[in-house]
């Protein structure tokens, strides 16, 4: 595979238009490029046509998929800064959602949360490909650790805002 190839979008079914947008452009910023009427609306940073895709077309009031099941484990959203992922830690937060963990993976920060339609949600940023952290023979060693969501605020803000009790480490 040609290395420049990259995941492009998602398209994600919901229940509530309305209180999709609510999440992916009130709460995460996104901005709305454009809506198929009540049914579909499309989102994007920085101009592009979509990055989500979010429509009621076969779901609209239906109920998130029963535990155990197949379907999306999470979409991951790539913050270009660790600042910029703490701004996003940040209204997560002001917003009242509760995040389902966070993780220092060695190569990247991850927030993980649920989106109203409870799909998974990973925030995070990546570090410099030469701060990856690597075995003695130069293969990737990533691993889990808890993430330091109070170093991370401080990274994004100059306020001293508490956080409260950490989310479960993953």
């Amino acid at each position: 595979m040609h290395p420049d190839v990259r995941i492009g979008h998602v398209h994600l079914k919901v229940a509530d238009l309305e209180r999709a947008i609510g999440f992916y452009h009130d709460v995460l910023g996104f901005d709305i490029t454009q809506r198929y009427g009540p049914s579909a609306a499309f989102l994007s940073a920085g101009g592009y046509h979509h990055h989500i895709g979010l429509n009621t077309w076969e779901s609209v009031g239906g109920s998130t998929p029963a535990p155990g099941t197949t379907g999306l484990y999470h979409v991951a959203i790539l913050y270009p800064t660790r600042a910029e992922l703490a701004d996003a830690l940040r209204r997560v937060l002001d917003a009242g959602i509760a995040l389902d963990g966070a993780a220092d993976h060695g190569v990247s920060e991850a927030l993980y949360l649920r989106d109203p339609d409870n799909n998974g949600v990973e925030l995070y940023w990546d570090r410099p490909a030469g701060e990856w952290p690597r075995t003695a023979d130069g293969q990737l060693a990533m691993f889990t650790r808890r993430l330091d969501l109070e170093g991370l605020l401080r990274a994004g803000d100059t306020r001293t805002t508490p956080v409260g009790p950490g989310p479960r480490d993953l």
